[in-house]
Formats: C-alpha cells, structure tokens, sequence
C-alpha cells in the first residue's frame, strides 16, 4: 500500500528542509505536484504545530495525552515542573492550569535528564 503523498511531504520535510521539493520530484508529475502543496501547507504552519505533525505521523503513542497525564499526576512536584518545563507547547495545552517556570538553580542536572527521559518513554 502506497503511502499517502502528505507523509511524503513530511518525511522530506524532516530529511531535508531546504531540498524537500527536489526529493519529491521522484514521484512522478501529478503526485509530485500534489505533494509539494502538502509541502507548501506544512511549511506554512508554525514550527510547534508542524512538530507535532511529525510526531504524531512518526513516532507518538496514541495514548501519549493519557501517558502525559499518568506521568503528571505521578511525580513529585519538582519533577513535574520539570516535565512540564521540557514538554513541547502542543503537549503543554494538555495542562492549562500550569504555566513553565524558570528552572531552580539548585535542582540537580539529573532531575532535567529523567524529566526527559520520563517524556520519551510516555510519548514512543
């Protein structure tokens, strides 16, 4: 089964921003040309809402909002700051009542390195 030509669009995105159009040009007259509206559209997006694209088509759990909100209401307070502070803006509409706040001095590095790791492993 062909892939649709909007995931096309987005795999070239990702592989090579500045020659995406030209990776394209592979598919033949008609998909290419429809490809590179996809490509078009996708480059017209804010960079948080094309992220989230390309996670959501690549990589992120279906249930990644319901793992995130696991995740959160599981951990220290610290730690959650810290979750929340490396979320990506699509993921921190999940918690409207949180705002980022700027990182504690004294936390320790490790506390930043499990935030993220606590990230991918509820998010893949």
């Amino acid at each position: 089964m062909p892939l649709p030509l909007e995931r096309y669009a987005l795999v070239a995105w990702v592989l090579g921003r500045e020659r995406a159009e030209l990776l394209l040009e592979g598919l033949g007259a008609r998909d290419a040309e429809r490809a590179k509206a996809h490509l078009r559209y996708l480059a017209s997006l804010p960079s948080p809402r094309r992220q989230a694209k390309v996670s959501v088509e690549f990589g992120e759990r279906a249930d990644a909002a319901a793992r995130l909100k696991t995740l959160m209401d599981e951990v220290p307070e610290p730690l959650r700051k810290e979750v929340f502070r490396r979320l990506p803006p699509y993921h921190r509409s999940l918690f409207p009542g949180r705002r980022v706040e700027a990182a504690d001095p004294l936390s320790p590095p490790a506390l930043a390195v499990l935030a993220e790791r606590l990230i991918r492993e509820a998010t893949r």
